[in-house]
């Protein structure tokens, strides 16, 4: 079962519209990084399942978000709530923060 969604340029907005609080990752396929917090952000979707959406956009395939929202490093989580972007988190952090802030959005 996939746990992200994959998302682009045409879909973003639609994802992040969301009551439920949404984590767009920022990353890309060569980011050693971003490679380390990917099972922890599928074993957070696993773990809340509906309670909460997780997006990924490859900085690569889609630089105008990259631009969009100002990102210049990577992993960086977005977290957005009604549309809104409420925080953000640049670089490897634990599971735990990535939790206490998405628990601030519910």
């Amino acid at each position: 079962m996939e746990t992200f969604v994959k998302v682009t340029d045409a879909n973003f907005d639609g994802v992040v519209t969301s009551e439920r609080p949404v984590i767009i990752d920022f990353w890309a396929p060569w980011c050693g990084p971003c490679r380390a917090i990917a099972p922890m952000l599928d074993e957070i979707a696993r773990e809340l399942g509906d309670a909460v959406t997780i997006g990924k956009v490859n900085v690569d395939e889609h630089p105008m978000l990259a631009s969009r929202f100002g990102v210049q490093a990577i992993p960086q989580l977005m977290f957005f709530k009604d549309g809104a972007l409420r925080d953000k988190v640049v670089g490897l952090v634990p599971k735990r923060e990535i939790v206490k802030r998405l628990d601030a959005l519910r």
